[in-house]
């Protein structure tokens, strides 16, 4: 029988889910066995699982589950050393040239497990079957906008938490927009016609923000982009790969611009790709801005796990888009499912 384990978050500030009980309940009625770790955390309450159907394990127990469980997480494992026997699935930021990657991949070749990463989870076309990109892009223009209203006060952005509805976020942002006493800024979105994208446009626009949207076509001549400098903000929504133009470069720290806010919302600072390399490290809900130059200012907000501020809507979204993998778990070497592990297993020979 397939066993699906679904573990409770470790990383802080992170309260999401992947599955909702709803979709337990049709993973169980499939025959897949389904275990939920206990979390003081996570957004969607026990209780929907337990009424479900669904096995109870202790809080942060997976490594002891039983070897032929697959472990089910979104964010990073604790970076312990520790070799990894089972099969997992969850975000392993792992296959893009980011350092911290090799030494994740280097466990599960010590472990002989296997990663089924959720950024790989493609369909025949190669599009991912599930994304949290619109609530990432949500959030993250939010943070973007929380940091430049700061700026306006001679401020640097404050620490964030989570929101229990867009609503609730939406009207902490007109609060901080009012005490600025500024009218609403500039702002320019790049993959505007992409999940994450659509997500930050549409923040901007409840905001009172119509901003420039710019996609593929705008940015194929490989730059440069003075356009970008000439807004008060950049909303990044274009993920690192081979071939990502450079959007923001080094010189223009000191070069003659309005913009004073980068929203990073691919955040992959440690990538060899990075199109916005002009800081080297995530920044935090404790410290959300990272100001990489003072006169003009230039702050980046560059948090990875931007949907969490928005857990609920983002988990259930995400589920939904997920559930009809999950019931091919069955199928491991098929589908979506063995698209990934070709991929892993690709990744591997290198290390």
């Amino acid at each position: 029988m397939t066993h699906l384990w679904v573990r409770a978050e470790q990383r802080p500030n992170e309260e999401r889910v992947a599955l909702t009980p709803d979709g337990a309940a049709q993973l169980l009625a499939q025959g897949i066995r389904v275990t939920v770790e206990e979390s003081h955390v996570r957004a969607i309450p026990m209780d929907g699982y337990r009424a479900a159907g669904c096995d109870v394990a202790p809080e942060n127990t997976w490594p002891e589950a039983p070897e032929d469980a697959i472990i089910f997480g979104v964010k990073e494992l604790p970076e312990d050393g520790t070799p990894l026997p089972h099969r997992h699935i969850l975000f392993g930021h792992a296959f893009k040239g980011q350092h911290s990657g090799r030494v994740l991949l280097e466990r599960f070749k010590a472990g002989g497990g296997t990663l089924y990463d959720l950024e790989y989870l493609v369909d025949e076309t190669g599009r991912r079957v599930a994304a949290f990109g619109y609530w990432a892009g949500y959030a993250g223009a939010a943070v973007s906008l929380k940091c430049w209203a700061a700026q306006q006060q001679g401020a640097i952005c404050p620490s964030v938490g989570t929101y229990a509805g867009k609503e609730a976020l939406l009207a902490d942002l007109a609060r901080d927009l009012e005490a600025s006493g500024a009218s609403r800024p500039t702002a320019i979105v790049i993959g505007a016609l992409g999940r994450v994208g659509s997500g930050a446009s549409d923040l901007c626009t409840a905001m009172g923000i119509t901003p420039t949207r710019w996609d593929m076509h705008e940015t194929a001549h490989g730059g440069p982009f003075p356009e970008i400098l000439g807004h008060d903000m950049f909303i990044n929504c274009i993920f690192a790969r081979p071939g990502t133009p450079v959007f923001v470069p080094k010189s223009a720290l000191s070069a003659e611009r309005q913009l004073t806010v980068i929203g990073d919302v691919a955040c992959d600072p440690d990538s060899d790709y990075n199109p916005v390399p002009v800081y080297d490290r995530a920044t935090t809900w404790d410290e959300p801005a990272l100001r990489v130059h003072d006169a003009p200012p230039l702050d980046v907000m560059a948090i990875d796990n931007l949907p969490s501020l928005l857990p609920v809507e983002s988990s259930e979204d995400f589920a939904e888009q997920l559930l009809p993998s999950l019931l091919q778990l069955g199928e491991l070497d098929a589908s979506v499912w063995g698209r990934a592990k070709a991929t892993f297993d690709k990744h591997m020979k290198d290390i």
